[in-house]
């Protein structure tokens, strides 16, 4: 079950970065069937190639598998921005965006 939902996601991630799974594959040091052995599940990665996943995105390991975090990476360039507004600033921000949700 969780070995599907790693698969998933990602392909997901990789989908929205707009790289092919070769390309991927060979950005991480691997063979470039590296990453389509994962997502067919013919395949695992280890530990610290996991790490190396996170660090390509740009995200990490908690965001990875936040499914509901549809875009980790815009998500946290965000957060990040967010850090630097002022109070009224970041209380204008989330009445917006309690606006989008509803």
């Amino acid at each position: 079950m969780m070995e599907e939902l790693f698969r998933q996601r990602l392909a997901q991630l990789r989908i929205q970065k707009g790289v092919s799974a070769r390309d991927m594959s060979l950005s991480l040091g691997q063979s470039e069937s590296y990453i389509n052995k994962i997502e067919n599940g013919k395949s695992l990665p280890s530990m610290q190639v996991f790490f190396y996943i996170c660090d390509y995105f740009g995200i990490s390991p908690q965001e990875f598998f936040d499914a509901d975090n549809h875009n980790p990476t815009a998500a946290g360039a965000l957060a990040d921005d967010i850090k630097s507004l002022t109070d009224s600033q970041i209380a204008s921000i989330a009445d917006i965006v309690k606006g989008l949700k509803r």
